[in-house]
């Protein structure tokens, strides 16, 4: 009841306030989490029904969970079961020799290597995007046009995911990307009851039965997909289009579980995770024009007025772990707090001397985890975020739109719940 009335009062605070100040800090999306810690400090166990959970919100104790070796300390059992039909028994969620099993087949995938050789399709997905834009702005008078960026943002992204795992367009996986984003929306609204009861998550409820509904809906699309990828005679596909992992990964997965797909992991987490940070990016930049120009003075002084290659992207960005846990609890770093006010202020330039040089503590920012989880498709999520900021930042300037209410949500991943509207202009 804490955790609902702390969320009660965070969303009235929102909505009583006509533009609500870009705030930046936990307490805007985790209100009771900032509450407890400090009330409690940075170590507590808190309990949601019958789960466990402990809190941990110390860097050196952080490092000591993210760095340990054993299969046996990984992911939160409840992950797996509450969110099955979004996960699966994917990477994400799994543990042990599941777990190792999956990373040694997908990872050398997704090493920077096989990442060059998709550049082709990252640039081409980029460019329509840029094209689309110049159309809306030029057909508008004066020059100047909102645009909601957060869903062209999920676009572009699902593009490049859709060519690379099955060779088409988005137009052809759209449907797929739809269904994920309407059950992503579904299970997000049941996560703390489900955590509380989790027997609530069998019941026949409406709720329920549009999660089996659509969780089926989408293995049946993505193996109907395979199924004429196999049928056309792509077995044999170069890696380049990452197709590899769809004979290798994913087309087994298919066979062996059906009703839970786990390339569900695939798609969310590459494709929600870099359409929402790409989304985060256009807004700071446009809520910060000084920082805008110069990013776009480094993105031109790099590129040179040509279009964005691997090469330019890699000299671009080098140019700039004994506390026992009891069995059952359930570890959560505090990746959203902060301890000091200055923390919030946008400041890029901390990161100069890379991520672990921005933080007193190199533990303290972990975009893409740590130790031997650290996120496998980080290569492919900053090529392709460094790839449309350059893009956009060289044809358009932009500012935030009247229209757009700065309001983070928790989710599964923290994004804007009403989007983001931005004033675009051609340069």
């Amino acid at each position: 009841m804490d955790i609902k009335k702390s969320r009660d009062v965070a969303e009235k605070a929102t909505v009583n306030h006509p533009h609500p100040p870009l705030i930046h800090n936990a307490a805007a999306v985790l209100p009771f989490a900032e509450e407890w810690r400090q009330q409690y400090g940075p170590l507590y166990v808190f309990s949601i029904g019958k789960m466990q959970v402990l809190y941990v919100n110390k860097p050196e104790l952080v490092k000591e969970i993210t760095t340990c070796t054993s299969l046996d300390m990984g992911r939160p059992s409840y992950q797996q079961k509450v969110f099955g039909p979004l996960l699966g028994k994917g990477i994400l969620p799994s543990n042990g020799s599941i777990w190792a099993r999956q990373r040694k087949i997908i990872a050398p995938e997704l090493f920077m290597e096989k990442v060059k050789g998709m550049m082709s399709i990252i640039t081409e997905s980029g460019l329509a995007l840029v094209d689309s834009w110049k159309q809306k702005v030029e057909s508008e008078e004066g020059g100047v046009v909102e645009i909601g960026v957060d869903q062209r943002m999920k676009r572009f992204s699902g593009d490049i995911i859709s060519r690379a795992c099955f060779g088409s367009s988005y137009s052809k996986g759209q449907e797929i990307f739809l269904k994920f984003d309407h059950l992503q929306e579904i299970m997000s609204k049941r996560t703390l009851s489900a955590l509380g009861n989790p027997g609530l998550r069998h019941l026949p409820t409406k709720r329920n039965r549009k999660i089996w509904a659509l969780e089926k809906e989408i293995s049946a699309l993505i193996l109907k997909v395979v199924k004429e990828r196999r049928q056309a005679g792509y077995e044999r596909i170069c890696s380049r289009h990452f197709l590899k992992v769809q004979r290798v990964a994913i087309l087994p997965r298919l066979q062996s579980i059906s009703s839970s797909l786990t390339t569900a992991e695939t798609y969310i987490w590459l494709d929600s995770t870099s359409a929402v940070s790409a989304s985060w990016c256009l807004m700071l930049l446009a809520s910060n024009p000084e920082w805008q120009t110069r990013v776009r003075d480094e993105v031109e002084e790099v590129c040179q007025g040509r279009i964005p290659d691997i090469d330019m992207l890699l000299a671009y960005a080098d140019s700039r772990n004994n506390a026992p846990i009891p069995s059952g609890a359930n570890p959560g770093k505090g990746g959203v707090q902060r301890r000091e006010d200055r923390c919030l202020e946008f400041n890029p330039k901390r990161f100069e001397n890379g991520i672990s040089g921005a933080c007193k503590s190199p533990n303290a920012y972990m975009p893409f985890g740590f130790g031997q989880r650290v996120c496998v498709g980080q290569h492919l999520a900053m090529v392709e975020l460094k790839l449309l900021m350059a893009l956009i930042l060289t044809n358009f300037s932009f500012t935030l739109s009247p229209n757009y209410v700065h309001s983070p949500v928790m989710k599964t991943i923290i994004e804007p719940k009403h989007g983001v509207q931005i004033m675009v202009k051609k340069l």
